[in-house]
């Protein structure tokens, strides 16, 4: 296991316990950016780096009993803290690392990513795998339930030129994996990127 995924799953599985308690008015945000994936009954979804599942029961409501909602996750304490809360219920989670997922090329609907972009180690390369299970056309959902700004200032550091989520760079960075980016919000109160895949 590589040195980052280590330091993922110390920084990630020392705060699984209190994860959901440290954020508990997200809920709403994390609803209206699923209803932007614009989901249909009967589709095929991955949150990818799941954590605790907090997407999976909006998710599941989407796409109702006979569509597939998978949650993926490198940190096993996050993946238990989902099945403590009862999350398990609205869909399979996977003990999975989005550099190499476990699912069929082309087998997905939509990918939807909450707080993931900043945690990939290799950002291009693992969006050309979240590519590579979604059929052409389909959806990707880059979400934070706070915008750049509201969540560099609660980290206590200033935006930089470089910053991934900026515009600019995010609709490069998508570009060159597959990806097309559909539409921004950067907002104090929410940050969503959508990309539908290159066909």
């Amino acid at each position: 296991m590589s040195d980052h995924h280590t330091h993922v799953q110390e920084f990630f599985g020392a705060r699984a316990a209190d994860w959901d308690t440290r954020f508990p008015d997200d809920g709403p945000a994390y609803a209206a950016a699923v209803a932007e994936l614009a989901l249909t009954e009967g589709a095929r979804v991955l949150d990818a780096g799941c954590g605790t599942g907090r997407a999976l029961p909006p998710l599941r409501a989407a796409v109702g009993p006979s569509g597939v909602v998978l949650g993926a996750d490198l940190t096993p304490a996050m993946l238990e803290a989902a099945v403590q809360a009862g999350r398990d219920r609205e869909g399979q989670l996977l003990l999975a690392d989005v550099a190499g997922l476990p699912l069929r090329t082309e087998s997905l609907d939509a990918v939807f990513g909450a707080g993931l972009i900043a945690h990939l180690p290799n950002p291009a390369e693992n969006l050309r795998e979240l590519a590579r299970v979604v059929r052409p056309g389909g959806t990707l959902a880059l979400f934070h339930p706070i915008g750049r700004a509201a969540l560099a200032a609660r980290q206590g550091r200033r935006l930089t030129p470089d910053d991934l989520r900026d515009e600019a760079n995010l609709r490069s960075l998508l570009a060159g994996s597959g990806w097309d980016m559909t539409s921004y919000v950067d907002e104090d109160s929410r940050f969503l990127a959508l990309a539908a895949r290159r066909a």
